[in-house]
């Protein structure tokens, strides 16, 4: 399908429904006349709500449904908890419940090749010398489908620097060790370095990935650029470009337009943030670490982040992820690789160790969490400071703030309503 290739951008405002609709009959009139009779969607998972990638999918589901034999849809839930009906009908509406496939980064997998030694200690200048094996959703590679569309948004990422992309496979859809390793050496790269920008270490293996083993699949992208503002009403953001097509040229087209819609850059350090993360969509600081990862840029040395998290319950989507960060904490860098030098289930499960690092602020800021589905000692047990979720929600009333800076109480707080919509850093850096 490398002949389908199409993008639309609308500088300065969102694309209209009826832009959008437009595009997607377009699209659906180029797969109807390619002859696919067995199409495979793979759109994000819950988590992504915000991209209103749902929307778009269902819609490009109905308008093909009928036209060709089959359609299947698997959300790109990579560690994440797959998504249960309930989930499913928020987010994709009407499209029926026997269309979807659900993917298990543990047990539904095919190894579709190994990445050489030499190249794992290329991309990571020497920091990991095995090999691994590269593992895809069996549907992929099993089912023998004739288009695989992969839906997702193009924003900053804390691993792989720009989300999206191949990400969508060889993560969403993919295994264990190519999970685990890729995370890790986001974290070697170090976050602050590579967030918003492309050709990071992970993105150069996901790279080579695409080129030696994903070319053979029939595989199109359809990638967007949201606006950095989700609608207090629905959650979703707006849809500023589409980016359609089989080569990294597209890829490339939208991480520029990103960029410049999704870096928000502030003219001073943020002595005081406070993220409010959605209940429904937020139920793990595994998935909620992004208050601290796309903050972290903007606060201040000294500051302090306030997450409102009224749905997280748990640590880590994965029970087994959920057992290490509990035991090990956000504790840095230093400590957590000398944890992970120390201790077996961490180096099994390097994207624990990763998400570790990730989620401490080194010690330069404070982060302070108010959940009400966790107990005080839990909370602190994983080295964020406690703050009772009552008192905060009292004092912080969120839907009174604006996104932006704010007055509380006669002091100055930038809120934030979705920290998954853009990566917040202070212009000097």
């Amino acid at each position: 399908m490398n002949n389908i290739k199409s993008e639309i951008v609308s500088p300065g405002k969102y694309l209209e429904q009826e832009e959008i609709e437009e595009y997607l009959n377009k699209l659906a009139a180029e797969i109807k006349a390619a002859g696919v009779e067995r199409l495979l969607l793979i759109p994000p998972d819950y988590s992504r709500k915000s991209s209103a990638l749902g929307p778009l999918t269902e819609t490009l589901y109905f308008k093909l449904a009928g036209q060709i034999a089959e359609i299947k849809v698997l959300p790109a839930s990579g560690t994440h908890d797959p998504m249960d009906r309930e989930s499913l009908k928020a987010m994709f509406g009407e499209i029926p419940a026997a269309a979807f496939l659900a993917h298990n980064w543990r047990t539904e997998t095919v190894k579709v090749s190994e990445i050489p030694a030499a190249k794992m200690k290329e991309f990571s200048e020497g920091e990991l010398t095995e090999a691994i094996p590269l593992e895809i959703n069996k549907h992929l590679f099993d089912d023998k489908f004739d288009l695989i569309i992969s839906i997702g948004q193009v924003i900053p990422h804390e691993v792989v620097g720009m989300a999206n992309y191949t990400k969508n496979i060889v993560v969403g859809c993919g295994g264990n060790q190519i999970i685990n390793k890729s995370h890790f050496l986001g974290a070697l790269a170090g976050m602050e370095k590579i967030m918003g920008k492309d050709h990071s270490p992970v993105r150069k293996l996901y790279d080579y990935c695409q080129r030696q083993f994903l070319d053979q699949l029939p595989l199109l992208y359809l990638m967007t650029v949201n606006s950095p503002i989700s609608d207090p009403k629905t959650g979703l953001t707006e849809i500023k470009g589409i980016f359609t097509g089989s080569s990294r040229d597209s890829f490339e087209k939208a991480v520029a337009l990103s960029q410049q819609e999704n870096i928000i850059k502030v003219e001073k350090p943020l002595q005081k943030v406070v993220v409010y993360l959605k209940e429904d969509k937020f139920k793990s600081t595994w998935i909620g670490g992004k208050a601290i990862y796309r903050t972290r840029m903007a606060v201040a040395d000294g500051g302090e982040l306030i997450i409102i998290a009224p749905g997280i319950h748990k640590f880590g989507e994965d029970q087994e992820i959920d057992r290490l960060l509990r035991k090990y904490g956000y504790r840095g860098t230093e400590i957590t690789l000398d944890y992970l030098h120390k201790n077996k289930d961490l180096q099994e499960n390097l994207s624990a160790a990763a998400h570790l690092i990730h989620g401490s602020s080194e010690g330069r800021f404070t982060i302070s969490l108010a959940s009400p589905k966790l107990s005080q000692q839990e909370i602190e047990n994983i080295n964020f400071n406690y703050l009772d979720y009552q008192q905060t929600i009292a004092k912080y009333k969120i839907d009174e703030l604006e996104n932006g800076f704010n007055q509380v109480n006669g002091e100055e707080i930038f809120y934030i309503n979705n920290p998954a919509t853009g990566l917040w850093i202070y212009q000097d850096k």
